[in-house]
């Protein structure tokens, strides 16, 4: 179950919109400095603010008494995709005499920091456990979450995501490797189809395969982002 979080009133959620463009962008610069990730390709804002392939809500305070009461104060990013394209189809079982089953992937999460520690990076999650929720063949929610972003981490597992894998050598950042852990949550009531001893073989099957290289494809762009969480 998703703890219930607790957040000041007049902090509201909605989508993010084309007029959020450039303080998207400053946000995203201000939370992970170039120094710390890949720079963003002006098309990712594009498509989040326009929504083109990719779903986003923004945190905005209504209270703010400096006229930017719709202003951006926290956001996340998340995209629909195909079950049978992504990393974590062999833990589902995947029959394909089923209907096409997707997941969803989130990409980015911040919040600004004098808005830290008020339940809104939790809160944005929630949008996302509802969103996933209402599509009916959506399985659930997943992520990349880098070894040493121990804020993410612990935020994830509040959440009641799962740590599936550790990932080594995922991403490569300014020539060094660092891990990931990849993280799930399953919606409506769902659980992994397998049990513990099918998991762990399921795990070690996958870790003695490698990556599958439709993956490799899918997150060549995805991988640069999808930790990226500052709460």
């Amino acid at each position: 179950m998703v703890p219930l979080t607790s957040c000041h009133s007049t902090i509201s959620y909605r989508p993010i919109r084309p007029s959020d463009l450039e303080i998207l962008e400053k946000i995203h610069g201000d939370l992970f400095p170039i120094s710390w990730i890949y720079r963003y390709e002006s098309e990712f804002f594009q498509d989040v603010a326009h929504g083109h392939g990719i779903v986003s809500w923004a945190a905005v305070d209504h209270s703010r008494d400096d006229g930017k009461g719709d202003e951006l104060i926290g956001f996340i990013t998340v995209r629909v995709v195909l079950a049978t394209e992504s990393e974590i189809v062999d833990l589902l079982k995947y029959d394909s005499a089923e209907s096409e089953l997707s997941l969803v992937y989130i990409l980015t999460l911040g919040v600004v920091d004098s808005y830290r520690n008020l339940g809104i990076a939790s809160s944005l999650i929630i949008e996302v456990i509802k969103y996933a929720s209402s599509i009916p063949n959506c399985r659930a929610v997943y992520l990349h979450v880098i070894s040493y972003n121990f804020p993410a981490i612990h935020l994830y597992k509040k959440m009641s995501f799962k740590c599936i894998r550790r990932l080594p050598g995922f991403y490569l950042i300014d020539g060094q490797y660092y891990d990931s852990y990849l993280f799930v949550y399953f919606v409506k009531g769902c659980q992994s189809p397998y049990s513990p001893l099918e998991l762990v073989t399921a795990i070690m099957r996958y870790v003695r395969s490698g990556f599958q290289s439709i993956s490799a494809k899918l997150w060549s762009n995805e991988r640069k982002v999808g930790w990226m969480v500052q709460m």
